[in-house]
């Protein structure tokens, strides 16, 4: 496979940044004219971690609504939903049980990160 041009690079580049920003109808629209919606960067972090660990739960829902991999971990061993509950935003986390996420995934999972933070609302919403 031939390295990517630095245009492709710049485009990812900008679609992470999307991602991070909450920029939901611009990355919607970049994802259905073909970005790959499990696209990851550089530290294995897709678009809907970034999204969720920045707090984006609309953001989160459109590219869940759009295939995005709920369950993807990042090079750390990281879930998105770990990475919402570590930032202990309750309305990303909904968005992603909704959207197939699984408490137990991740090192540590998102379960073990509500008992380490002792966030009993969070570890509420992640008991089956």
């Amino acid at each position: 496979m031939s390295e990517p041009s630095d245009e492709m690079i710049e485009l990812w580049s900008r679609v992470f940044q999307m991602a991070r920003e909450g920029q939901m109808e611009t990355l919607a629209a970049y994802v259905d004219a073909g970005i790959a919606v499990n696209l990851t960067n550089d530290r294995g972090d897709t678009l809907v971690m970034l999204a969720a660990y920045y707090g984006h739960a609309e953001t989160v829902k459109a590219l869940l609504d759009r295939g995005a991999d709920p369950n993807r971990l990042n090079d750390r061993g990281q879930s998105p939903l770990a990475g919402a509950v570590f930032k202990s935003d309750p309305e990303v986390v909904k968005a992603l049980l909704a959207g197939g996420a699984d408490p137990a995934a991740g090192t540590p999972s998102a379960v073990d990160t509500a008992r380490m933070f002792g966030n009993t609302e969070l570890l509420t919403l992640l008991q089956p």
